[in-house]
């Protein structure tokens, strides 16, 4: 297959079809998607963080380049580098610190990462598999606002290729009005690799959405969510979230925490009752 794709990409190069630009555009889709399957696949969640942390082949890097401007490809690596250092974070087993135990399991972690602060990581089981999550987390992630309180809006405001997006967010107040109104513009990378799947993010620039009057432009930093099967339950799905933010302002670190752990747990809450209470067709992702 990958030796037939060659051929076909090759083939697309010489003088009689240089002006081929379907062919030639759909070959290097097609190799472009030949090599990051087997570069990338891998049969469990372990080996695949492991290898999607690696860097492209220069093959690879070359074919992208001739895909997308190079605005797109820089938002495309600095999808990949919040994948990259967000997996990085969740595979350190060391330093972690329980913020908050739920009677359901559902549990809040945190720890300190050099260059980039304190950062909570959320650990859930959901009775759904995990297309149902990647379904609403992903496909249909501009409705959060209609089933998470803390979520006004989130518009995609581009997609580039199948796996990376640029997003507007707009959160909602705290309660008590602890932290008033932020917005983020973050780049937002989704994967799939084997039974599982990464959607990572990070803060980004994005011109056609400057800072808000009367909102404070707060910052993601590394941050993913990984979903895959529970082991010997693959009609329910385990969760972590990894989350890093700043938030900007003037705000004591005590309350900083606070919200942001809480904001983990009534994450958890929502979207288990938005799954209980509709139902969506099945998607791949």
């Amino acid at each position: 297959m990958l030796l037939a794709m060659f051929k076909l990409c090759a083939g697309s190069s010489y003088r009689h079809a240089r002006n081929m630009k379907g062919l030639r555009h759909q070959a290097v889709l097609a190799l472009g998607q030949e090599l990051n399957r087997r570069a990338l696949g891998g049969p469990t969640p372990s080996a695949w963080i492991n290898q999607v942390r690696r860097r492209s082949s220069l093959l690879g890097s070359r074919l992208e380049d001739t895909l997308y401007s190079d605005q797109e490809l820089a938002y495309i690596r600095q999808g990949e580098e919040a994948m990259q250092k967000a997996l990085g974070i969740l595979s350190s087993p060391d330093g972690w610190k329980k913020e908050n135990q739920q009677v359901n399991g559902d549990k809040v972690l945190s720890k300190v990462v050099p260059d980039v602060g304190k950062v909570f990581r959320l650990e859930v089981v959901l009775d759904q598999p995990m297309e149902r999550l990647y379904e609403e987390l992903v496909e249909r992630m501009e409705a959060m606002g209609e089933w998470n309180p803390n979520v006004k809006e989130i518009k995609v405001l581009q997609k580039i290729g199948k796996d990376t997006m640029i997003t507007h967010e707009l959160a909602a107040e705290s309660a008590g009005n602890l932290v008033g109104p932020r917005d983020f513009v973050s780049v937002r990378c989704a994967k799939r690799r084997g039974s599982t799947c990464v959607l990572a993010g990070m803060a980004t620039h994005f011109r056609e959405m400057p800072e808000q009057k009367g909102v404070i432009r707060a910052e993601h930093g590394p941050t993913c969510m990984v979903l895959h099967p529970l082991p010997g339950s693959p009609s329910k799905t385990k969760l972590t979230w990894l989350l890093s933010i700043d938030l900007k302002g003037w705000l004591p670190k005590t309350i900083i925490n606070q919200v942001l752990s809480q904001t983990q747990v009534d994450f958890a809450n929502h979207l288990r009752n938005r799954l209980e209470s509709s139902t969506a067709p099945e998607a791949s992702c």
